[in-house]
């Protein structure tokens, strides 16, 4: 038994050696040595850089090439093919994968055309502008008091490429000068943008792109009068802030800024703030109005949390005519305070804004004190936010109610901030309901503004 039980194994050996000789003798055409890796990559003549590691391929084609309809030429390894018919047309306006595969191997690959930008440059004298070119603008420094009317910038392109402008003619750069470049049937467009740092000593701040380009009728109105009163002072836009505007030689800045009651984007950009900070920091003075006012505390001026706690309005089609009684703001204690002088009072410390029966938004956007915040009173207030209230409503004798005009007075070299943010404070009075569009306290206001500019200046 022993032995039939040997002879058995020995027979299973065997069987089990031949079986395993068939299998290797039909899998003797697995080839593991095969190449897979682009040996050349072009398109139209271009060559391709060829990343083997990650199988990322770059070409960069000239500008007015259809990259929708091009036809690459590859050399792959012997004995390889591709998962891609290279023989017709491609559309290359997104990533194009494919598969090179070579016996029991394969390496995926991925495509890449950039079109080559066609603006090389834009440059006055030797000042080279920096140019976005995932934003098509172009943007240049120019030195202090600079002339922006009539530049004759020098605008280089890519060969063949068409310029309109024509390169080397005067632009008036006051505003973006936009230019085209053409080839064939491809055209694009670069937005140029000049900045002159300006001797002035004043400057009103909006989001518009330009003084011209103001569209809120409350914010064009006090620009009118600004610009008026100040014919030597600049626009400057939170465009120019966030490419670089240089703002020491302004001694007041006045924003105001009635289009909406929280902050635009723009002015909260990291570029900004930062611009703004340091031009406090270095002495310069800013006049917030209107919803601008909570700009005071983006800026660092009051602790955080300590801005404007009650801020309201409406915009139209909203809004409502007063016909009860008009709008005013009590200053009572304050009455030598520069920003008062010459308003017409109907009594000591008490002054009119807005005129009963005048359609009224009611921009808002001061602090609440007695409920609200925790503040109690002025007193409260004054200690948490480290300004010193100004005016309150016209009821409030003691202005221990409201803070609607306030100051941050200079302290280690900063500079002055003043708001003005009571609903009163309106510089265009909405023909709405048939309401009248003049205000007979309009020279209350523009002498409460000129007041705090001249004020600030010092």
């Amino acid at each position: 038994m022993k032995l039939k039980q040997i002879l058995k194994a020995f027979f299973a050996f065997v069987m089990a050696l031949t079986i395993l000789g068939c299998k290797k003798d039909k899998n003797n055409d697995f080839k593991l040595d095969s190449q897979v890796q682009l040996m050349s990559y072009s398109i139209n003549g271009i060559a391709a850089t060829i990343d083997q590691k990650t199988g990322a391929i770059s070409v960069n084609v000239p500008f007015g090439t259809d990259i929708s309809n091009l036809m690459p030429k590859l050399e792959m390894p012997d004995g390889a093919t591709s998962s891609m018919n290279f023989n017709k047309p491609i559309n290359f306006t997104g990533v194009v994968d494919f598969r090179v595969v070579n016996g029991n191997l394969f390496k995926d690959y991925s495509t890449t055309v950039k079109i080559t930008p066609p603006l090389k440059s834009v440059s006055v004298g030797s000042l080279k502008a920096s140019i976005n070119h995932d934003n098509r603008t172009a943007t240049l420094i120019l030195p202090d008091g600079t002339d922006l009317s009539g530049i004759k910038p020098v605008i280089e392109s890519e060969a063949d490429v068409v310029v309109s402008p024509l390169s080397g003619t005067a632009q008036n750069f006051n505003q973006p000068v936009t230019y085209t470049f053409t080839k064939g049937n491809f055209t694009t467009s670069y937005q140029v943008t000049f900045i002159s740092n300006s001797v002035s000593e004043y400057a009103f701040l909006g989001t518009a792109s330009s003084r011209s380009a103001i569209t809120n009728p409350d914010e064009k109105a006090a620009s009118d009068w600004f610009f008026s009163t100040y014919p030597t002072a600049d626009y400057i836009s939170f465009g120019a802030l966030e490419t670089g505007k240089r703002l020491s030689n302004y001694k007041v800045i006045w924003w105001h800024f009635d289009s909406a009651q929280d902050l635009p984007t723009q002015a909260t950009s990291t570029a900004s703030l930062t611009a703004l900070k340091a031009y406090r920091n270095g002495g310069g003075s800013l006049l917030l109005t209107s919803f601008a006012g909570k700009y005071v505390e983006a800026l660092g001026i009051v602790p955080a949390g300590k801005g404007p706690n009650n801020v309201f309005g409406d915009f139209l089609p909203n809004g409502f005519i007063e016909n009860g009684s008009d709008w005013g703001i009590s200053f009572k204690g304050k009455e030598s305070h520069p920003l008062f002088q010459g308003l017409e009072t109907y009594e000591t410390g008490k002054a009119n804004l807005l005129q009963k029966g005048t359609f009224r938004l009611n921009h808002t956007a001061w602090w609440f004190l007695p409920e609200w915040g925790g503040y109690m009173n002025g007193a409260g207030w004054r200690q948490q936010t480290g300004g010193i209230n100004l005016a309150s409503e016209a009821w409030d004798d003691n202005l221990d109610g409201r803070v609607g005009i306030a100051e941050w007075p200079q302290t280690n070299g900063s500079g002055n901030v003043v708001v003005i943010t009571f609903g009163a404070y309106d510089w265009y009075s909405e023909p709405q309901n048939g309401a009248p569009t003049s205000n007979r306290f309009i020279t209350n206001i523009r002498r409460l503004t000129k007041n705090a500019i001249d004020y600030l200046k010092k």
